[in-house]
């Protein structure tokens, strides 16, 4: 089932001049074919021996957003015993970052990235606030603990797909126009637009990896009197369940 959350950049004869449908910034490096991405951020808490770890996540597209993100969360929470953070930037994890804000070495930030990898999020960042109860956790509590604050973060923040799609139109006749339509119900295909003129035009977006297969059933459906043209191609958000 395809669900278009949004349509990212648009390259085809309909976009001639500026390939960008959307203010959203791609950034300065190649797009995957697929990967993560985050909707929206999330806040997650947990307590270990009367320590507090609070996770906070954000999407951040730069290093930059980054950094002002984890100063935010300083000034915020200025009066908590760590501020530690982690993110990852680029669609294929270029550039990472991690800090331990004073905790011993590898026992926070690290442990924290790893969460972040292991989620297959891009452009995504944390920070995680400690607000200290009073008792030592060892190197290995602390590890736990960051690792399970970033996880608990991550269970309240809203994810998606970044896709490579490409964009049909499906022309054909009145004849075979409920035929079609049948076939996209039973796929869970809705039509990014319908244009009834002389005949019917159908635009699909659809992931690159559907296209075969989803324009040979539409001939086989009309029996060969459906005409499908490639018109361009996009990155698109499809919204995780």
């Amino acid at each position: 089932m395809f669900h278009i959350l949004e349509k990212l950049c648009y390259t085809g004869k309909e976009s001639e001049g500026k390939q960008k449908v959307s203010e959203v910034n791609m950034g300065d490096t190649a797009v995957t074919d697929s990967y993560r991405v985050l909707l929206s951020g999330g806040e997650g808490e947990i307590v270990e021996k009367k320590s507090r770890f609070i996770a906070t996540i954000r999407k951040c597209e730069t290093e930059e957003e980054a950094v002002t993100f984890i100063e935010e969360m300083k000034k915020k929470y200025w009066d908590a015993r760590h501020n530690c953070s982690a993110f990852i930037i680029g669609s294929r994890g270029e550039l990472t970052r991690c800090s331990d804000d004073g905790e011993p070495s590898g026992t926070a930030g690290r442990p924290m990235l790893e969460v972040l990898t292991g989620s297959g999020i891009r452009n995504i960042a944390v920070v995680v606030t400690r607000y200290f109860g009073g008792t030592l956790l060892g190197t290995g509590g602390l590890v736990r603990a960051y690792t399970q604050a970033v996880n608990e973060g991550l269970a309240h923040c809203e994810t998606g797909i970044m896709k490579k799609g490409c964009r049909l139109e499906i022309v054909t006749d009145y004849n075979d126009v409920g035929k079609l339509q049948y076939y996209f119900g039973q796929n869970g295909i809705v039509p990014s637009d319908s244009i009834y003129a002389e005949n019917v035009k159908f635009v699909l977006l659809i992931p690159v990896e559907k296209e075969e297969n989803l324009s040979k059933n539409l001939i086989e459906t009309t029996c060969g009197k459906v005409k499908i043209e490639k018109t361009g191609e996009m990155y698109f958000i499809d919204k995780e369940t």
